[in-house]
């Protein structure tokens, strides 16, 4: 685990300090949500305990395997993209290629990742062209939710997607799942599936739901860069 800064710890324990200074009665402790027994966190005038709070923050912020996972995917990458626009089931998919490079950040804790690519996209005319596409995306796992977390922006829009997930190390695949609001009030869940096939080649299917029923929109196919 990477040592945490001497500064911080002083701002983290000034602030459990200040916290505890405050407290008139039991019922002005911490929230119920804390990560830690309640036992632990307070002491017997239901303050905050800061030698407890501050060891629970200290052991959540260590790595483990899930971090790892992660991190494994680092480097550089090459994908074909498929997407399934048209309303008709026949209709072939529109087909892309790009490249990503996956980085890992903050001493292990969380991934960063750049998309470069094209794409066929209406314009304002509803005439389609091809247009460059960009995307940054970051990813990480939360100890305290014990959930995968990732979020994502691109230049295609202005909000940012907020994603949680699970890893089934059976099938080797990572599952989140999200809900995005692409026009003011309709709101659609997505579900995301990441295939670990080996480590030169993962898959991402993406699937929405529309009208209570899921499909899949969008298939990548990633190569790490120079393999086939």
């Amino acid at each position: 685990m990477m040592k945490t800064p001497t500064s911080l710890l002083a701002i983290l324990l000034a602030t459990i300090v200040a916290t505890s200074s405050f407290a008139q009665s039991p019922a002005a402790s911490p929230a119920t949500g804390s990560a830690m027994p309640a036992s632990q966190a307070a002491n017997a005038t239901g303050q905050p305990n800061p030698q407890e709070m501050m060891k629970q923050m200290m052991e959540m912020s260590k790595l483990n395997d899930n971090h790892k996972l992660l991190s494994s995917m680092d480097g550089n990458w090459t994908f074909n993209i498929k997407m399934w626009m048209n309303p008709d089931p026949n209709a072939k998919p529109q087909e892309s290629k790009g490249t990503a490079t996956r980085k890992t950040i903050m001493g292990g804790r969380f991934v960063e990742m750049d998309v470069t690519g094209k794409m066929q996209m209406p314009d304002e005319t509803g005439k389609m062209k091809e247009m460059q596409f960009k995307g940054m995306g970051l990813e990480g796992y939360d100890n305290a939710k014990q959930k995968f977390v990732a979020s994502w922006i691109d230049n295609m829009g202005t909000g940012i997607q907020f994603s949680n997930g699970t890893y089934d190390p059976a099938t080797k695949t990572l599952t989140y799942t999200s809900e995005i609001e692409t026009m003011p009030g309709m709101k659609m869940p997505v579900r995301e599936e990441i295939k670990l096939a080996d480590k030169d080649h993962m898959t991402l299917e993406w699937y929405e739901t529309h009208g209570g029923q899921e499909k899949k929109t969008m298939e990548i196919a990633y190569t790490r860069a120079g393999k086939k």
